[in-house]
């Protein structure tokens, strides 16, 4: 590897860790803050809570989308590799920095609202609703990225895919994890946002399905690629 295609593969793992954390920070720390704010109205905290990732979301999409391609989601970087060619060892960097990515960032958010560093959640969200919930929320996150960017409308990821999950919050069962990443990161907090450590691997086979589904249909209804992900 050149010198210069060493410091790009750095730069790129750095937005996608940085951008990773700064996504669990948003979920969780506006989890928290919505419990503050809001005791005893749960539908209100839920709604706190999906402003504020929505948003956040989308930011952290344009900043990071010219640096990393923004993924943040190890199901987003999987389906690339297969409808786009990213090449292996690019997917096996990016994963464990995105899980890693997430954790730091449910371990800052804790800390920011006083919180112990760690404290493992205890909410068991696995059930068969929320699993079918999380394959249909996964396949539709993949589809309107991939949809998006195979036709040449990446420019509008950052506002898509915020609206999106803020929308997929109230729709789906489950809230709309579709992030394997983030759901082992929210799996550090016993706030809000968490999820316990028994449900996160269901969650994650549920998330793997839709991402399977999504590949699929992304194939049939979108089969020329005008753009690609940036690749590390």
């Amino acid at each position: 590897m050149t010198s210069s295609r060493r410091i790009e593969t750095i730069r790129s793992l750095t937005g996608e860790f940085a951008g990773s954390a700064g996504l669990a920070a948003v979920v969780i720390g506006s989890g928290i803050a919505a419990q503050t704010l809001s005791p005893g109205d749960v539908g209100l905290q839920l709604f706190e809570n999906a402003f504020a990732t929505a948003l956040g979301l989308g930011v952290l999409i344009a900043v990071f989308a010219p640096v990393s391609g923004a993924h943040f989601n190890p199901v987003v970087t999987l389906v690339d590799a297969l409808l786009h060619g990213r090449p292996g060892q690019s997917v096996a960097t990016y994963l464990p920095v995105q899980i890693l990515g997430c954790i730091t960032g449910a371990v800052v958010a804790n800390l920011m609202f006083g919180l112990p560093a760690v404290s493992w959640a205890t909410t068991d969200r696995a059930s068969w609703p929320t699993l079918f919930a999380e394959v249909v929320a996964t396949a539709g996150l993949l589809t309107v990225i991939f949809g998006l960017v195979r036709t040449g409308r990446s420019h509008l990821a950052a506002p898509a895919v915020g609206a999106y999950i803020g929308a997929a919050y109230f729709f789906n069962s489950s809230t709309s994890f579709a992030n394997p990443a983030i759901t082992v990161g929210r799996a550090f907090s016993d706030t809000f946002a968490g999820i316990a450590p028994t449900s996160v691997l269901p969650f994650i086979g549920a998330q793997l399905v839709g991402a399977g589904l999504a590949w699929a249909f992304v194939r049939a209804v979108f089969p020329r690629p005008v753009a690609t992900i940036p690749t590390a």
